[in-house]
């Protein structure tokens, strides 16, 4: 079939809107209509080869759709289910069959390989001579950046009906991975304490969810004030701009035992030595944000010894079936409100989203592709 596409064509270039050929759902996959995707910045970081991924090639991983056909061996997903698409693992290496599949041995392949697994590619495109050439799809694969997506079941979670599609798509993924690390990976306790280092959709993400867990002291960090008058709306009880005063100074003055938990978010070297400096006895800093290949972290070796815990975290812990109805029960009971970090775009405006969200002027970026209504067909 047909479908429109935001292809990458190299290094740092911006996305073209194209037209590609989508091969059919094989076995154990679903094609989904994509109703709205939302720009992580994982998508932003490919583009400009901060990982390597194959070029050319269609990224996207936070989308929202309708199923209009399912492959062979598909039995929980059928045509017509409201979906959102999350992070693929591959369901048999020892961290997925023990219940941890976001850190499945396989991760990177599935994710960035810019192919399935075993070298085949669904998106194609006509050259100039009229002869075939591959596109690289299955980007944490869904490749959603098009008009239809190709996901594996495993990375399929249906939604109820009556849900908000147009919103849902970050929930697979940065919405999914700061409420996560509150409530799957540091299990935040009533009365205790936080810092979320760097408030952007993660982080603000992560600001609700501890209000939901009834942390006490909820303290937001970064060096742009709108983001830290949104964090003090959305739970925060505590606000630091480290531009203009001392987090250290600051956090000690609001709590000066230590805290419970930290999290890290800018991927920063020096962000991650204060994390593990202000941490109370036996708490725990977990580190979120993705740092270029090969950075390191200078960290006082005896902060550790008091019982204190650094850890990192991938997608929040979270098993997407179980986890994402959850955010929605959530959100549909006014305690995750995370509608307040959006902004809407047309497709064709990715490449202008993204500068936003560059600038500071978006938190979370999601391209309406097509309406729930008004079904986009192919060609």
């Amino acid at each position: 079939m047909r479908i429109r596409a935001a292809v990458i064509e190299q290094k740092g270039a911006p996305f073209t809107i194209e037209q590609l050929e989508l091969d059919a759902p094989r076995a154990n996959e679903v094609l989904v209509r994509i109703v709205a995707v939302g720009i992580c910045q994982t998508d932003i970081h490919m583009q400009h080869q901060e990982y390597p991924v194959p070029f050319p090639i269609v990224l996207g991983h936070e989308a929202s759709g309708i199923v209009e056909n399912v492959g062979p061996g598909v039995s929980d997903i059928k045509p017509g289910d409201k979906v959102v698409l999350s992070f693929p693992s591959c369901g048999h290496c020892s961290p997925c069959l023990s219940g941890s599949a976001a850190y499945c041995l396989h991760a990177y392949e599935l994710c960035f390989g810019g192919q399935r697994l075993d070298g085949s590619n669904a998106l194609h495109r006509l050259s100039t001579k009229g002869e075939k050439e591959t596109v690289h799809g299955h980007f944490f694969c869904q490749s959603s950046f098009a008009a239809y997506s190709i996901a594996l079941e495993s990375n399929v979670v249906k939604v109820p009906d009556d849900a908000p599609l147009e919103l849902l798509g970050p929930l697979g993924c940065g919405f999914q991975t700061g409420a996560g690390a509150i409530f799957n990976s540091l299990r935040v306790q009533v009365n205790s304490s936080i810092a979320v280092f760097g408030v952007g959709a993660v982080g603000l993400a992560a600001i609700m969810a501890a209000k939901a867990a009834g942390a006490s002291k909820i303290i937001a960090i970064d060096i742009e004030d709108k983001r830290l008058t949104l964090a003090s709306e959305l739970g925060a009880t505590h606000t630091i701009n480290s531009k203009r005063e001392s987090s250290s100074e600051q956090i000690k003055s609001i709590v000066p035992i230590g805290l419970d938990y930290v999290l890290e978010l800018t991927a920063r070297p020096e962000m991650l030595k204060l994390a593990v400096d202000v941490l109370a006895p036996k708490g725990t800093a977990a580190l979120i944000g993705g740092a270029p290949l090969g950075t390191e972290a200078s960290i006082d070796m005896n902060q550790l010894l008091n019982g204190r815990t650094v850890r990192g975290i991938i997608q929040g812990d979270a098993v997407p079936r179980l986890f994402i109805p959850k955010l929605i029960d959530l959100y549909q009971a006014g305690r995750f409100p995370f509608d307040r970090l959006i902004r809407f775009y047309d497709f064709a405006e990715i490449n202008e989203a993204i500068e936003d969200i560059k600038k500071g002027q978006t938190i979370k970026a999601v391209l309406k592709v097509s309406t729930p209504l008004s079904p986009l067909r192919p060609w």
